[in-house]
């Protein structure tokens, strides 16, 4: 027996709200004056054609039928003004505002893969809909989504291939985003990297398939990204992956490598006991938080001379990466808070983790894919710029900084 997750009002048919049915009124009556404003400035370029008698060669001819236009508000009819020259010449009359065989605005179109990326399946889109907009809510099938997801296919296909030397990257944040899968036990590993230019702006570079972040799989996605003109980062933000960062080395050398302090924390927490573990974390989050790279030094060796006794593992694997999580303290301080951790990826997809749990890997690896895409287009509209972007210039032309500081001079360096 099948399960759906919509519910469906008693009774909707006959449902009326007196507000709603005064706005889809006003907006048939803008969307008429709208259109004839617009058929008042086709004509007007006909206005010097005249018969052999002296009238017009271009009138006015009635109207096409009503045709719904499905609206955020529900459907609102729509009638569109035809038009017919008298010396036999072809002319077509066509909206702008209300095209030929456009059923519904382009915000509700917006918002039907924005329903199925919050979990609301395909074949249940119908129904949602119809609860939504009222029993008139046609031409919204699953086949609908299913035409839109073939269009996020071909949008991904080209967006991969995409140039990039536009602008210069500065910073890229890379991690791998697992997530579950339809009738499959492996999980999906999507190789993710996000970078800012040199004006402030973060894009998506890269989302692509990988094998349980391995080398291989991260070498073959810098090697695109270089093929397409990217240059070589300042530096790189990622967690302890080793794949990552081997390729990088292979790739990219000249670029320095920052561990994500998040991940950092959480790796090392998870090498002491729970007692032990509040006290750890505020210890750590004295190193990384110093203002300066001296006091974050005396911070991270009085962890390690407290912990090391007891839970060398903890000690260990802070210890490995010391000098990759120091590598902020050489960028300006204004960068800080963004290039310590690789949060701009987690915050990103922390909705694709929520839809496949609630949905138990609803999707094949190709739809994932391209759902991801699509979120992180979404995402991208609304992220600000970095923080103290007019910065990054300076960090392009290897201007030096100290402690977050720019240093001019060798002996302001000393002092």
């Amino acid at each position: 027996m099948g399960t759906t997750n919509i519910v469906d009002f008693a009774r909707r048919d006959e449902m009326t709200d007196a507000l709603t049915e005064l706005l889809k009124t006003g907006a048939q009556q803008l969307i008429a004056t709208a259109v004839e404003a617009e058929l008042v400035s086709y004509l007007a370029q006909f206005t010097g054609l005249r018969t052999d008698a002296g009238h017009a060669a271009v009138v006015r001819n009635g109207h096409h039928p009503a045709r719904p236009f499905q609206t955020g508000i529900g459907p609102v009819s729509v009638r569109i003004p035809k038009v017919r020259s008298k010396d036999g010449t072809p002319v077509t009359f066509r909206s702008a505002l209300v095209p030929p065989y456009v059923r519904r605005t382009k915000t509700l179109e917006a918002a039907l893969p924005w329903l199925y990326l919050k979990g609301i399946s395909s074949g249940e889109m119908a129904p949602a809909l119809k609860v939504l907009l009222g029993p008139d809510a046609v031409g919204l099938s699953a086949n609908t989504v299913s035409r839109l997801k073939r269009d996020w296919a071909n949008e991904y296909e080209a967006w991969k291939g995409a140039e990039l030397d536009d602008e210069p990257i500065v910073y890229i944040w890379a991690n791998g985003v697992h997530s579950g899968l339809r009738g499959e036990d492996d999980k999906l590993c999507a190789l993710v990297i996000i970078g800012v230019t040199a004006r402030g702006k973060k894009r998506f570079l890269a989302i692509e398939d990988g094998v349980r972040e391995s080398t291989q799989s991260w070498r073959e996605v810098l090697l695109n990204l270089k093929s397409r003109g990217m240059n070589a980062p300042k530096l790189a933000i990622g967690d302890g992956a080793m794949g990552f960062w081997a390729a990088m080395d292979e790739v990219y050398p000249e670029t320095r490598h920052q561990r994500c302090w998040q991940h950092k924390t959480m790796n090392v927490l998870n090498c002491l006991p729970k007692l032990s573990q509040p006290k750890a974390k505020a210890a750590l989050h004295d190193i990384w938080q110093a203002e300066t790279k001296v006091d974050a030094e005396k911070a991270f060796d009085l962890f390690i001379k407290t912990y090391e006794p007891k839970y060398p593992k903890a000690t260990l694997c802070l210890q490995k990466d010391r000098e990759e999580l120091m590598a902020f303290f050489d960028f300006p301080a204004q960068h800080w808070q963004s290039i310590r951790t690789s949060n701009p990826i987690e915050s990103a997809f922390a909705t694709i983790r929520h839809r496949t749990k609630r949905s138990k890997g609803c999707l094949s690896r190709d739809g994932m894919l391209h759902m991801m895409f699509k979120l992180g287009q979404c995402a991208e509209q609304n992220w600000r710029k970095l923080r103290g972007f007019d910065y990054l210039a300076k960090v392009i032309t290897g201007v030096t900084f100290k402690d977050g500081i720019e240093t001019t001079n060798p002996d302001q360096i000393t002092a």
